[in-house]
């Protein structure tokens, strides 16, 4: 599970966040393409836009569902 506490510092404020396990596997920024981008330097993804409506909030938790190391995090 995410721990806020580890988050990667690009990510927007907000209910979705990324945290240090991110391992780059491209899948958020498939999945929710509007909210999840990739830090190019160091390779993780982060959010860099919450969601504004449902269907950005279906991506995100959708994201947030597959993600294969539990790196995404959200605050319900």
């Amino acid at each position: 599970m995410a721990d806020r506490a580890d988050i990667q510092p690009e990510n927007k404020e907000g209910k979705y966040y990324v945290d240090e396990q991110c391992i780059d596997c491209d899948l958020c920024r498939e999945e929710a393409p509007n909210n999840f981008t990739r830090q190019e330097e160091e390779g993780y993804s982060y959010v860099y836009k919450q969601p504004e409506n449902d269907e950005e909030e279906v991506d995100c938790q959708n994201a947030l569902d597959n993600c294969p190391v539990e790196a995404i995090g959200n605050d319900v």
